[in-house]
């Protein structure tokens, strides 16, 4: 493979195939016949080619799943593969970082990798065209919390998913960010990962790059998803990995065209292309000339613990920010029941953040898709910016935001704020204080009128799109069992 040649405009890896006026992209996916974007409008903008090489893992062993409270179940005829992919991986320093995203790099140095990827794939009867690239999340373990957020509808939908390993402490373990020791896969099974290289941090963009050309390609990723031919390939990741993806979105995608959309979830301000979430500059947005959707989807805790709202930017034709009433960054619903091994004695966050994402992801692949716009909701209310302060009502619950009915006919206070004194990490579950059985029956009068303005709340929602109407059922089963 070729080594970078870096000017002092643009990066340039392998063989480049010229479209118009001056504009390229990857070899791999004018070959597959797939329509890439492109970021129009900026003369000179090249991308560069340098896929990632798939292989088999040794016949040992068994796969080694992300972290979760969920156990893998999967459904409607899906299956799980595992594979290693593999190639040389570029390191690059932000020459210029504004804080427009419009950022320009220059490569550092190069090194070789050797990391895995899960796919969970579902027959060609159920494929909907669409292949989700998860970063995997690696703040303590590794975890892949946008598969477990967003299911079941990924499966009922019939998407295609590929998780990849995509820093180094899910490969060779270590200290997590969070303070946890993991051994990584190595660690847990050299057998079957012990041939995985991976060199640091500061080449996870470039992989995570390689990884969307290597999909690009037809015979490639019919190997990978087992005949299935994707219409488009679009990168997911959450916490620490949406850090990562802010990054990616501002430097790598303008080169690469990799993905042909970016959704982003649970990022905060700040943003670095040299392996760190914690050394780059705030207030970075999202540059709005890259020609593909992104989608931001962001809870309380992310405005004001991480800093999101330093970083906030108006809705345009390719980017759209959803900030959710009553959700934190974690919560319940990932967590489940491991809140008490992690020291959360606090009652945490139970809110509607699993429920606005499946209809905020199925809004992104109709962008992706057909070119449709998610809905642009408003924002929070702030009532203070120094220091960033959320207004909330009466009874705690923020102002503002995407509305749901855990929120506007609520029977508990949810918030992405925890109590004083706790943790770090119980700092991301945020809080929720139910409502006793006086004040339930003093805003309701009766557990039938409050289903009924359950029931209106509801069909708001899902008339709005914030809630998918398969979800109506299920939870109007949760508010009948409602009882005061």
């Amino acid at each position: 493979m070729r080594m970078p040649t870096i000017t002092h405009r643009s990066l340039t890896v392998g063989a480049l195939v010229a479209l118009s006026a001056g504009v390229v992209v990857p070899a791999a996916a004018a070959a597959a016949g797939r329509q890439p974007h492109t970021s129009s409008g900026r003369a000179g903008v090249v991308s560069y080619h340098a896929a990632a090489q798939v292989s088999l893992p040794p016949h040992v062993g068994t796969i080694i799943d992300p972290e979760s409270s969920h156990p893998l179940a999967l459904t409607n005829g899906y299956v799980e593969k595992e594979f290693f992919i593999s190639g040389r991986a570029t390191a690059f320093t932000a020459s210029s970082a504004p804080k427009s995203g419009k950022w320009s790099i220059a490569r550092t140095t190069s090194a070789a990798y050797r990391t895995r990827i899960l796919v969970r794939r579902p027959p060609k009867s159920r494929f909907n065209g669409t292949v989700i690239v998860e970063w995997m999340n690696v703040t303590e373990g590794e975890s892949a919390p946008d598969w477990d957020y967003l299911n079941p509808m990924l499966m009922r939908a019939g998407y295609a998913y590929v998780a990849v390993s995509d820093q180094a402490l899910g490969i060779n373990g270590g200290t997590s960010l969070l303070g946890g020791t993991f051994p990584g896969l190595k660690g847990s099974d050299p057998d079957r990962y012990g041939s995985l290289v991976h060199p640091g941090d500061q080449y996870s963009l470039d992989i995570f790059a390689q990884l969307g050309l290597a999909l690009q390609n037809g015979k490639t990723a019919a190997r990978v998803l087992g005949g299935l031919h994707p219409a488009h390939i679009v990168a997911t990741g959450e916490s620490q990995s949406a850090f990562y993806l802010t990054s990616f979105a501002d430097a790598l995608q303008p080169l690469t065209n990799a993905y042909d959309g970016i959704f982003i979830h649970s990022r905060g301000g700040s943003a670095a292309v040299d392996g760190s979430i914690t050394t780059g500059p705030y207030n970075v947005r999202i540059r709005t000339d890259l020609g593909v959707p992104v989608f931001m989807f962001e809870t309380e805790t992310d405005l004001v613990e991480l800093q999101y709202a330093t970083a906030q930017q108006p809705n345009t034709r390719w980017i759209r920010a959803w900030e959710v009433a009553g959700t934190s960054h974690a919560d319940r619903h990932v967590v489940g029941p491991y809140a008490s091994f992690l020291g959360c004695s606090n009652p945490i966050n139970n809110g509607p953040q699993h429920v606005v994402i499946e209809a905020a992801f199925s809004a992104f692949n109709k962008w992706v898709s057909h070119g449709t716009p998610p809905p642009s909701p408003n924002r929070f209310t702030f009532s203070s910016t120094d220091p960033t302060t959320l207004a909330r009502a009466a009874d705690g619950d923020v102002i503002g935001g995407v509305r749901t009915p855990a929120v506007d006919v609520p029977i508990e206070t949810l918030t992405g704020e925890a109590p004083s004194g706790v943790s770090t990490v119980c700092s991301l579950f945020g809080s929720r204080t139910p409502f006793t059985q006086s004040e339930l029956a003093t805003r309701y009068g009766t557990p039938a009128h409050y289903v009924s303005l359950f029931t209106a709340s509801l069909d708001r929602a899902i008339a709005h799109g914030y809630v998918l109407k398969a979800a109506r059922a299920t939870l109007l089963k949760r508010a009948d069992k409602v009882s005061f």
